[in-house]
C-alpha cells in the first residue's frame, strides 16, 4: 500500500527545496561577483603601489603603520546567505526523500526520479558537511546549479507516481547496488563543478590574470588539485557499483554480463574515468587536457542517465517514465 499522504508531502518538500535552493545559487552568484570585484581591486591597488615603489625607491610600498580598513577583505554576507539556504534546501531534499521511502515502505531507489532525489540528496549532504569544515562558498554556485537543473528535471520530466517495487527489483542487491552508484554519481557531479572552475581559472589565468567573478575562485593548480582528489575517492565506488550490478546481473538473470545498453555504458563511464586518472598520472598530459577527459566523464555519465534509460530498451528499462 502506498501512503498518499506522505507522498505528496514528499512532492512538496522537493519543490519548497527547488525553491530555496535556486535562492542558495543566486546569493552564491552574487557573492562570487562581490568578491571577485573586491579582489580584483586590491589586486589593481597592489599593483599599482608596486610600481609606484619602484619609482620612487621603494616609498609607496605596502607598510604596517596603514590604517585598519585600507586592505579591507570581501564581504561574505551573500556567500554565508547562499550558504544558509543550501543548508535548508538540503534537510529539504532529505526529508522529501525519506518521506518519498516512507510512503511505499521501502528504499526510494526504485525508478529514474528517485535516483535523481537520493544522488541531489547525496550531492548537497557532501558539500555542506565539507563547507563545515573549510571555506567553499566559492564553490557553492557551481555545485547548486546541478543540483538545481537534476531536481527541476526530476519534477518536471522523470516524475513517478510513489508505487511498490517491480519484482524483478525486490532485492537487496537494489539497496547496496544503487545506493553506491547514487552516491559515486553525487561525487562526479562535484568533480565535475570543480573541474569547470579549474578550466575556466586556468583559461583566465594563461590569459594575464583572473578578472571579475573568477577572481573569486582558488588559483588554478588549487582547483586542478581539489578536481583530482574527489575523482579518486570516486572511481573505487563506480568500480564497486559495476561489479555489484554483475553480481546482481548474475543472481536476477543467470549471467555477470549480457552487453545491456546500461550495462555497456556503466564500463564506458569506467573506461574514461579511468582513463582521466591515467592521463593525470601520466607526464605526456597537461593537467588541462586530463581534466578534460574528466569533464567527458560526466557528459558520459548525463548520457547513461538520459539518452539510454529514456531511448534504449534494455532489460534495465526501470526509468518509470511514461513513453
Amino acid at each position: 500500500m502506498t501512503n498518499t499522504t506522505l507522498a505528496q508531502a514528499s512532492d512538496y518538500l522537493i519543490w519548497g527545496a527547488i525553491v530555496v535552493l535556486a535562492l542558495a545559487l543566486l546569493a552564491f552568484s552574487v557573492h562570487l561577483a562581490v568578491t571577485g570585484a573586491a579582489r580584483e581591486r586590491r589586486a589593481d591597488r597592489t599593483r599599482a603601489v608596486e610600481m609606484a615603489g619602484v619609482g620612487a625607491g621603494g616609498a609607496g610600498a605596502p607598510s604596517a603603520d596603514d590604517p585598519p580598513g585600507a586592505h579591507p577583505t570581501p564581504s561574505r554576507r551573500w556567500g554565508v546567505v547562499g550558504l544558509q539556504l543550501t543548508w535548508m534546501g538540503t534537510l529539504a531534499v532529505v526529508a522529501g526523500t525519506v518521506l518519498r521511502s516512507m510512503s511505499v515502505a521501502r528504499a526510494p531507489l526504485g525508478n529514474m526520479y528517485e535516483f535523481a532525489l537520493v544522488t541531489a540528496a547525496f550531492a548537497l549532504v557532501v558539500y555542506s558537511v565539507w563547507s563545515l569544515r573549510q571555506d567553499r562558498l566559492w564553490l557553492g554556485a557551481f555545485v547548486v546549479l546541478p543540483v538545481v537543473v537534476i531536481l527541476g528535471a526530476a519534477r518536471l520530466w522523470w516524475y513517478t507516481e510513489a508505487s511498490q517495487l517491480m519484482p524483478a527489483l525486490d532485492n537487496i542487491w537494489l539497496v547496496i547496488h544503487v545506493t553506491i552508484a547514487t552516491l559515486s554519481i553525487a561525487l562526479f557531479t562535484i568533480g565535475a563543478a570543480l573541474a569547470v572552475a579549474y578550466l575556466l581559472r586556468d583559461r583566465a589565468e594563461r590569459k594575464g590574470g583572473a578578472r571579475g567573478w573568477l577572481a573569486a575562485l582558488p588559483t588554478a593548480q588549487t582547483l586542478e588539485r581539489l578536481t583530482y582528489g574527489i575523482h579518486v575517492f570516486a572511481f573505487p565506488l563506480w568500480t564497486f557499483a559495476l561489479v555489484s550490478g554483475a553480481i546482481w546481473a548474475e543472481q536476477a538473470w543467470g549471467r555477470y554480463w549480457g552487453w545491456d545498453p546500461k550495462e555497456v555504458w556503466t564500463f564506458v563511464i569506467w573506461v574514461v574515468y579511468a582513463a582521466y586518472l591515467h592521463a593525470r598520472a601520466t607526464s605526456g598530459w597537461t593537467t588541462r587536457q586530463a581534466t578534460w577527459v574528466a569533464v567527458a566523464g560526466f557528459g558520459c555519465i548525463i548520457i547513461n542517465y538520459t539518452v539510454v534509460n529514456l531511448l534504449m530498451t534494455g532489460l534495465h528499462s526501470y526509468s518509470g517514465v511514461s513513453s
